[in-house]
């Protein structure tokens, strides 16, 4: 596969239409190369609740002067551009980028997107949770720092790195392939 952006966000909740972005971060790669970073922490316009701050270690004094939505979300995308976005449970990060570009910037969300939470339930159909922090205990990726988005996001990088492996041992080596592949 050519360049494509590794990405993961945390936020104020689990709805897209009630909560706010609070971190973004990315990695670019072309095939095993990181090639450039992205990373911002967002004022989300909304309180962080307890239970978010002590999920994420994010906390409202941290965000209080962070850029606004509109702006990171607008960097952001110029950052992605036309490549393939690869997340864990991609439907929540897309989902997010989807609403809030659209709110914020009236950005059409359309890049292709990779999850690798649908490849995992896939190749790994045994494993009893596809969850990041159990698939790193899998692969054996020290997982320290979960629900920060870079950190996230770097571990995710290793799990797709193992899954590119095995989509390629099937036979499946371009974007398409790996798109048809993770919805059958």
């Amino acid at each position: 596969m050519a360049e494509y952006v590794i990405c993961d966000l945390e936020t104020t909740g689990l709805s897209k239409f009630r909560h706010g972005i609070t971190e973004v971060a990315a990695v670019r790669r072309d095939g095993e190369k990181e090639v450039e970073r992205f990373h911002s922490l967002v004022n989300p316009g909304r309180h962080i609740p307890p239970m978010i701050q002590r999920l994420t270690w994010i906390d409202n004094d941290m965000v209080a002067d962070a850029p606004s939505m509109r702006e990171v979300l607008g960097n952001f995308f110029d950052f992605l551009g036309e490549d393939p976005l690869v997340a864990h449970n991609s439907t929540f990060d897309v989902g997010f980028l989807s609403h809030h570009g659209q709110q914020e910037l009236d950005h059409v969300f359309v890049n292709p997107a990779v999850c690798t939470r649908k490849l995992a339930n896939r190749l790994l159909p045994d494993l009893p949770s596809k969850r990041l922090e159990m698939l790193c205990q899998h692969f054996g990726i020290e997982n320290m720092r979960a629900h920060r988005a870079m950190y996230d996001v770097e571990v995710t990088v290793h799990i797709f790195q193992q899954f590119v492996q095995m989509l390629e041992d099937r036979g499946c080596c371009s974007l398409d392939d790996i798109l048809t592949f993770q919805c059958r």
